[in-house]
């Protein structure tokens, strides 16, 4: 079901988080269904299981899937609007801890929203 291109340019864990993505986009996969254990993953893909960890650690930071001890891993949630909520919150917490201001980041929202209607 998981197909990775070693030779492509994007990372191997990156890859996996954006076919995971893609499935929940286009209903393959659901809120609740299983995804493959990390060690299984990476024995079909013929990769390192660390690499599968990575990827599944940063989508469960991003609440798109969820582990539940001894039982497996999940999809959070088909609902893009609230995948991309959590992608946007990620992006917000790391600006703020980089000290931008949240006068600063209005600012920059405005600009952006601005430029799509003078488009």
């Amino acid at each position: 079901m998981y197909l990775i291109n070693l030779q492509g340019n994007g990372s191997i864990n990156e890859q996996i988080k954006s076919q995971i993505m893609r499935f929940i986009e286009l209903g393959v996969l659901k809120a609740d269904d299983k995804l493959p254990s990390v060690r299984m993953l990476a024995q079909d893909l013929g990769i390192n299981p660390n690499t599968v960890a990575k990827a599944y650690a940063e989508l469960e930071e991003e609440g798109i899937i969820y582990t539940i001890s001894k039982k497996g891993v999940y999809v959070a949630s088909a609902d893009i609007p609230s995948r991309l909520k959590a992608q946007g919150e990620v992006v917000i917490r790391s600006l703020k801890e980089d000290g931008i201001t949240k006068e600063e980041l209005l600012k920059i929202v405005d600009s952006v929203y601005e430029e799509d209607e003078n488009a």
